[in-house]
């Protein structure tokens, strides 16, 4: 269950669009009171692209590191593995991950990417991040590939060793601004497929990202990941609408020196 868990963050870290604007502080202090979240959090549902501030743009090498855990439910529900995680805080992970200009495609039997020009929009290479993070966690061998579906940039594949596949697609999702972050905040559903009984659950990942005046890191982000069980788990309403686990990470953008050079080239 710990590999689930942390799969869920590496397939959604940092996904969100300018529009869908959250309530006035509401991401904000949902953050603020970690450990105490009653529900999912308001939002709208995702369509289209995963936009990102200009200053996402480049290739960076995140240290994401697990800084507390809580589960709210104790003692009477509890997930899998959530004990074991434990002594995995203040264990860092790093991985690369690239924001690049976004490609507009042609219609019809196969898409086809037009020129990128520099006023593009700025969107996560999905499928490069998403392998480069699930291999991070659960091994270069794991891993054997990361698919986004080409109808929808919300759907993408992990296929894993022993024919087993998790499939996450992002729902919902909402984005908040403050003077100094800028907070998204999205719900996707994600079903493990292919071992003897398949199992599907409900993820929350919130997270305030700030650009830094130092070149390292570049960027800090604060992200807390929230799982919330499935209508076939036993005790799904028992839980009601409460998540039975909470993760919350400590993220360091640093640049890279292929990412310098964009940055140097957008100028």
């Amino acid at each position: 269950m710990r590999k689930l868990v942390i799969l869920s963050f590496c397939l959604v870290i940092g996904l969100f669009v300018w529009s869908n604007e959250a309530k006035a502080g509401e991401l904000a202090q949902r953050l603020v009171n970690f450990s105490q979240w009653e529900r999912l959090t308001s939002t709208q549902p995702a369509n289209g692209d995963l936009i990102y501030p200009t200053w996402m743009q480049g290739e960076w090498i995140v240290k994401s590191t697990l800084v507390d855990l809580a589960a709210p439910l104790l003692p009477d529900i509890i997930t899998p593995g959530f004990e074991g995680n434990r002594q995995y805080l203040n264990q860092p992970v790093s991985f690369k991950v690239k924001f690049v200009p976004e490609k507009t495609y042609i219609t019809g039997s196969k898409l086809i990417p037009r020129i990128v020009n520099k006023s593009a929009a700025i969107v996560a290479d999905r499928a490069y991040n998403g392998l480069s993070l699930a291999r991070a966690y659960l091994g270069q061998d794991t891993v054997i590939s990361v698919k986004v579906d080409p109808e929808s940039p919300n759907r993408q594949i992990t296929t894993l060793k022993n024919n087993l596949q998790l499939v996450s697609i992002v729902t919902t999702r909402a984005t908040e601004t403050t003077p100094d972050k800028y907070i998204t905040a999205e719900v996707f559903q994600q079903l493990f497929k292919g071992a003897k009984n398949p199992y599907f659950n409900i993820v929350e990942s919130t997270t305030a990202y700030q650009q830094q005046p130092t070149k390292e890191p570049a960027i800090i982000a604060d992200q807390v990941t929230a799982v919330y069980l499935s209508p076939q788990d036993p005790n799904y309403f028992k839980a009601g609408k409460s998540p039975v686990a909470l993760y919350r990470y400590k993220l360091e953008f640093n640049t890279t020196n292929n990412s310098q050079e964009k940055m140097a080239m957008a100028k």
